[in-house]
């Protein structure tokens, strides 16, 4: 069970471009897959790992883990999850300023953020509107996306500090729901 774990953060740690909101989808086909965890069980673990300071994939494989397995399983699933990085930002530190100036290095960085913001999309999408609970299209979705909406034009056309959108937000969702 411990290896299994390790393997498989592993894989979803080598292919975690973009952070941790970009593979949230590949943790729940995994855990899925492997049973480990009920859709419910891994809902409320995705929300304490984003709630918790840190990076959420790295919480995610640690509850995952714990709940899977116990605290092998959580040290396993997080040296598992962080182990790709790890190694990946020595090896680029190493050859960085080698390759800094290098048009394909930067093109295929470049080339990566579309892909990113997809599984971003997919993600808030999956979890904030179509988790199964009730239908896409409530007001309680227009409220969510209202919000948004709201937040991300305050901090672009205003430039409001990210914490005062947040807690103005925080006080919104208070009063609507």
């Amino acid at each position: 069970m411990l290896w299994e774990l390790f393997i498989t953060f592993l894989k979803i740690g080598i292919v975690s471009f973009g952070g941790g909101y970009a593979v949230i989808p590949l943790i729940e086909y995994e855990v899925s897959s492997h049973g480990w965890l009920n859709a419910s069980e891994y809902e409320d673990a995705i929300s304490i790992a984003g709630m918790a300071p840190g990076p959420i994939a790295t919480n995610s494989a640690t509850l995952i883990g714990y709940k899977t397995a116990g605290l092998g399983g959580a040290l396993m699933s997080t040296i598992g999850m962080i182990l790709p990085s790890l190694l990946a930002v020595i090896l680029l530190a190493a050859v960085f300023y080698r390759l800094k100036w290098s048009i394909w290095f930067r093109s295929t960085f470049y080339g990566l953020r579309p892909i990113v913001t997809g599984l971003i999309l997919y993600a808030a999408i999956h979890f904030g509107f179509l988790n199964g609970k009730e239908g896409a299209i409530t007001w309680a979705t227009c409220a969510t996306l209202a919000i948004c909406a709201g937040s991300l034009y305050a901090m672009y056309k205003y430039k409001l500090h990210p914490i005062a959108v947040i807690a103005a937000s925080g006080a919104v969702g208070i009063i609507l729901f």
